[in-house]
């Protein structure tokens, strides 16, 4: 029995992959009528590519597609985690090294948030990393207002319903008083939209501090705020399964955030 599927990748991942646009980006490419597959030129994205199959972007040849890359970014509140900002708010790609190369985030932080970020330049790891079935662990530490005990903290960790929406268990525990204030470790496996800060409300607690620690096996560790560190690709491959004979990447580095010329 023959599969209809179609062999190849869509024409629009491929041109992702090599670094051109991001997957929507790449389709307003190929609509416009800039790229050819075997000296043709095309107009649809709807079409599946083999690696044999001859591609140009304006009448180049396309680059070979980058092998997956993993960074960690301390990202520092104040910033939304989006590529544009309706209401003009800078955002952490206005913030990243010059010589980054084109990064999606996995998830996100939301504005007041700060901490670890993951940033990947394929599509693919990010909607990976970004299931719940991925089931890597988020751990946060949160400074709340308020003096909670361990019968105030009891629902979050069986799991409660905030109009209508369900929120799994939350690993809770309670790391110190300071003052008026509290420090609490949480750890969660999903990610729904200001969870943490909707979860401590429901139970009369007021979130004045997020700090994302760690992702999954990713640590926050010693990484100053607005600094980027790519991950080495022995440990990306290992941590995600990744084809071993792709090409390796430079050593990483950490340094301080460089300003975007405007």
């Amino acid at each position: 029995m023959t599969s209809d599927t179609p062999k190849g990748d869509r024409i629009a991942k491929v041109l992702a992959r090599a670094g051109v646009a991001s997957r929507r980006g790449a389709e307003e490419i190929i609509i416009a009528g800039r790229v050819t597959v075997n000296g043709k030129e095309i107009d649809t994205p709807a079409l599946n590519v083999l690696p044999t199959d001859k591609i140009t972007l304006d009448g180049k040849p396309l680059a070979d597609p980058e092998p997956e890359r993993l960074w960690l970014y301390h990202k520092p509140a104040g910033l939304v985690t989006t590529t544009k900002d309706e209401q003009g708010r800078k955002t952490i790609f206005d913030a990243l090294p010059e010589d980054m190369p084109r990064v999606m985030s996995i998830g996100r932080l939301d504005l007041n948030s700060e901490g670890l970020l993951l940033l990947t330049n394929d599509g693919a790891v990010k909607r990976r990393l970004e299931l719940p079935s991925t089931g890597w662990l988020r751990r946060y530490r949160v400074r709340v207002n308020g003096r909670p005990d361990d019968k105030t903290l009891a629902p979050l960790r069986d799991g409660i319903t905030i109009e209508g929406v369900r929120f799994q268990p939350m690993q809770v525990s309670i790391d110190r008083q300071q003052g008026a204030n509290a420090w609490l470790t949480i750890g969660l496996r999903e990610g729904k939209n200001r969870e943490i800060r909707r979860a401590m409300e429901t139970v009369g607690l007021t979130v004045n501090r997020l700090i994302r620690v760690s992702y999954g096996p990713f640590q926050l560790a010693d990484l100053k705020s607005g600094a980027v560190e790519e991950v080495r690709r022995r440990i990306v491959r290992d941590q995600l399964g990744l084809d071993p004979h792709s090409p390796p990447r430079p050593k990483p580095r950490r340094g301080p955030r460089k300003k975007r010329s405007r």
